[in-house]
């Protein structure tokens, strides 16, 4: 029958992304208006939030839980549960594939409650560094925003300013080979010190490491499979195996710069989708890239250089691990979490008595 809008209210579901709950639309007659309460997933995402939508159904995978006004505030309940989650699933957890908590484990487990005074002047202290922590991520998601712009504005050329060359152009192109097992170490040793490099991103792509590289000079690699055109910028040599693209300068250029470039259309390639989807060496080839200032290679490299230093001052910004927003997003995280466990360590009964 046609869907009546009177009649659709969203559904509150549990996820297998360990960040959020999933929304979605459903066809129901009745809801609950859960807004601002807390609730609990006991499967896939699991742990506490506080629902702060509009009126939902929540799955059967959710529980509403409702605090005692008199005995527990609802932020620190949030947060001790929060707290007790790490454990909960070491003591409680059940399932090979998909963490499950019963209820009456839930209900039996034991937690502190001090005063409410108490309760209230931890919820200040634990929201200070939660809100912080919210308005380094939200500089983060800006910044991120403004780089794009950036770099979008740096790699669009004036008619005559560029030439558009081919990737087969400007690179020598090499598929990666068999892991080689004749020389092969899952640990890095004074013999086995050349990274074997898979179609993973970041650390994921280091697959071992062998004695000898097939690529020694600066490149960028493109994953093949699975990860379809996602770029890599290397400097150190290194083994590429199955399923990852290495493409190695042959002519005059910063390769930063093709790294920066290529990575605006690492989600542009017309990949089939029949069988198995596989990026190859010849769908790479006729990839174009704008080469600044063609007729004066001096200026051409000046422009690379410089597109590049820009765009290198924003990407530490707001990607470096060791510098930048993420290093400073994941100290404060480790802070927050650090005073959780202080401030809600209070001596266990028997401790007590």
């Amino acid at each position: 029958s046609p869907r009546d809008p009177r009649r659709s209210v969203q559904v509150l579901s549990y996820h297998v992304c360990y960040t959020y709950i999933r929304c979605y639309q459903a066809i129901c007659a009745k809801s609950e208006n859960i807004t601002q309460s807390s609730i609990y997933a006991w499967s896939a995402s699991f742990g506490p939030r506080i629902w702060g939508g509009d009126k939902v159904i929540y799955h059967y995978h959710i529980w509403k839980v409702v605090p005692d006004a008199d005995l527990i505030q609802k932020k620190f309940l949030y947060y001790l549960l929060e707290w007790d989650t790490k454990a909960l699933k070491e003591e409680q957890g059940t399932g090979s594939t998909m963490m499950h908590v019963t209820k009456g484990a839930i209900e039996q487990r034991l937690v502190p409650i001090p005063p409410l005074h108490v309760q209230k002047e931890i919820v200040r202290i634990l929201d200070t560094f939660t809100e912080l922590t919210t308005e380094l991520t939200t500089e983060l998601t800006n910044r991120k925003k403004q780089y794009n712009h950036y770099r979008d504005q740096l790699l669009s050329f004036e008619a005559g300013d560029v030439e558009w060359k081919t990737l087969g152009e400007l690179f020598d192109i090499f598929a990666g080979g068999d892991v080689p097992k004749h020389a092969f170490s899952k640990l890095k040793t004074a013999d086995f010190s050349i990274p074997i490099l898979s179609n993973g991103i970041g650390d994921k792509a280091l697959y071992g490491w062998t004695n000898e590289a097939k690529i020694r000079n600066p490149s960028l690699t493109i994953s093949a499979r699975g990860t379809i055109g996602w770029i890599s910028y290397r400097t150190e040599p290194f083994f590429p195996i199955i399923r990852l693209l290495a493409i190695t300068p042959k002519v005059r250029l910063n390769l930063k710069y093709c790294y920066y470039f290529m990575k605006t259309i690492e989600n542009n390639y017309n990949v089939s989708k029949s069988g198995i989807p596989q990026l190859t060496k010849p769908m790479v080839e006729g990839t174009k890239i704008p080469i600044p200032y063609p007729l004066d290679p001096d200026k051409s490299l000046h422009e690379q250089a410089r597109i590049v230093a820009i765009l290198d001052k924003f990407d530490t910004l707001t990607q470096s691990i060791s510098e930048g927003l993420p290093r400073e997003i994941e100290l404060r995280q480790k802070q927050y979490a650090h005073y959780r466990d202080l401030l809600l360590s209070f001596p266990k009964p028997e401790v007590a008595a």
